[in-house]
């Protein structure tokens, strides 16, 4: 049992948690799982069809033929003219995969597949496992949470939450409940260190909170506006958006609507 919210940041009555938050916690699975949504998301890539082979490099072996090099102690490696002397050749290694400019022996290939693959009963305990996380304060509290003066975890409000439309009352909301540290520490950005800059991602932001709503609602909307929250449908919910970065323990804001819907459809069993 634990104490529901109400829309004021008031506990009201007590709630019964579904059998999700007594799993056992299996940062191993929820690890998988979180490897197998992301492998899905790489885009496949490959060297272009004659990278490395754009050169004339055609040189005869035998005694008499024009444009050979027998006869003057060369390697059988495939070369490109440099400079030429009358029927003499200045050349230099080409298209063999250890000539400079060459092709590689082994370039990526479009047809390679990256998608790894879980079991479904798998995947479904990772998802139940990463649940029973965001109710222990420890875990949260380690992830990087501000959740001091959080009176209660998990944290349920009354369905009256997804009505809500603005992003301001959002944010006034969380401020009664108890993380007014959490809405700064999701406003902080920073500039990423590396080449990341250049490739349209400057900066770092902290996740935020996670809203889990029953359906489609005004709150999907309200709240994508906070810094770093993300809100999400019940039966849509996933070990990454559980668990960003694989690391258990997020804080996750339930509606008192979307803890029935896990308990009444069984949902992840």
């Amino acid at each position: 049992m634990t104490k529901m919210f109400s829309i004021n940041g008031e506990l009201k009555r007590d709630v019964k948690l579904p059998i999700h938050f007594k799993e056992e916690l299996r940062p191993d699975l929820i690890r998988r799982a979180v490897f197998a949504i992301q492998s899905h998301k790489i885009q496949p890539y490959g060297t272009k069809k004659d990278a490395g082979n754009i050169h004339s490099a055609e040189f005869s072996k035998r005694r008499r033929e024009y444009r050979t090099t027998y006869g003057y102690g060369q390697s059988r490696t495939p070369r490109k003219i440099m400079v030429r002397q009358g029927s003499r050749f200045t050349t230099m290694g080409a298209n063999a995969p250890q000539t400079v400019g060459g092709r590689k022996a082994h370039p990526p290939k479009v047809e390679k597949v990256f998608a790894e693959k879980i079991n479904d009963k798998e995947r479904k305990k990772a998802i139940r496992s990463a649940i029973a996380a965001t109710s222990i304060k420890e875990i949260v509290a380690a992830r990087g949470h501000k959740i001091d003066n959080l009176k209660e975890l998990p944290v349920i409000v009354e369905s009256k939450i997804e009505e809500i439309k603005k992003a301001k009352d959002v944010e006034s909301l969380l401020k009664k409940i108890g993380l007014d540290k959490e809405i700064e520490r999701t406003k902080e950005k920073k500039v990423r260190a590396g080449k990341g800059k250049m490739r349209g991602r400057k900066y770092k932001k902290k996740v935020g909170p996670l809203f889990v709503v029953s359906k489609r609602c005004d709150l999907l909307k309200a709240a994508k506006n906070i810094a770093g929250a993300d809100v999400y449908i019940v039966k849509d919910l996933n070990a990454e958006v559980l668990a960003p970065g694989t690391h258990p323990g997020r804080l996750v804001i339930w509606s008192e609507q979307a803890i029935k819907t896990l308990d009444e459809k069984k949902l992840f069993m």
